[in-house]
Parts: structure tokens; sequence; C-alpha cells
């Protein structure tokens, strides 16, 4: 009987873990989801303030307006790096049924 006990405590137990797993994997996929459109939301402007500054900086500027547009532009290139950082978040690795690591996508 005390045997039985544990049986039904390990397979109770064993459920409820994969119940966590199950919240934990919906809530780590809604974070990517998450993390996916603010780096949109992000990007698509931030590639307007970057083509603009590029294209001013074609132009004949005086030094002080040059050094502006180049700090503009180095800026947006420093928020676009961050952001393709954030690509990693959603490149988490995921656990099949076999136990093996996969990437996800």
């Amino acid at each position: 009987m005390t045997e039985r006990r544990g049986q039904t405590v390990a397979v109770e137990t064993e459920d409820q873990l994969r119940g966590r797993v199950a919240d934990c994997e919906a809530r780590l996929k809604e974070i990517a989801e998450l993390v996916a459109r603010v780096r949109h939301e992000i990007n698509n402007p931030l590639t307007g303030v970057l083509g603009q500054s590029q294209l001013l900086l074609r132009e004949d500027l005086n030094e002080k307006a040059r050094k502006r547009a180049q700090t503009i532009e180095d800026l947006a290139i420093r928020i676009r790096d961050i952001v393709a950082q954030l690509r990693q978040v959603q490149r988490q690795p995921t656990q099949t049924r076999q136990g093996e690591m996969t990437e996800a996508k």
C-alpha cells in the first residue's frame, strides 16, 4: 500500500510538472511574440531615420551639421544592433518529447 501511495504521489507530481512546463512554454511563446512585435515597431521608423541621416550626410553640410547627422546615423545603427540582439529571445531552444533540444523559430 505504501508503494502504491508513493507511485500515486510520483504520478501526480509528474503531471504537475508537465502542467508547469506547459504553462512556462506558453508564457515564453507570448514573450517571443511580444519581442517580435517590438522589434518590428522599432525597426520600421528606425529604417527611415537611418536612411534620412545617410541621405543628409551626402549633402554639402557645414561641419557642425555634418557632426550632428553623423551622430544621428551612429545612434540609429546602435539601436538597430540592439534590436537585432532581441532576435535571440525568439530563438530560445525548446525541448522535444524525446528530450532533445531544438531551436525555436
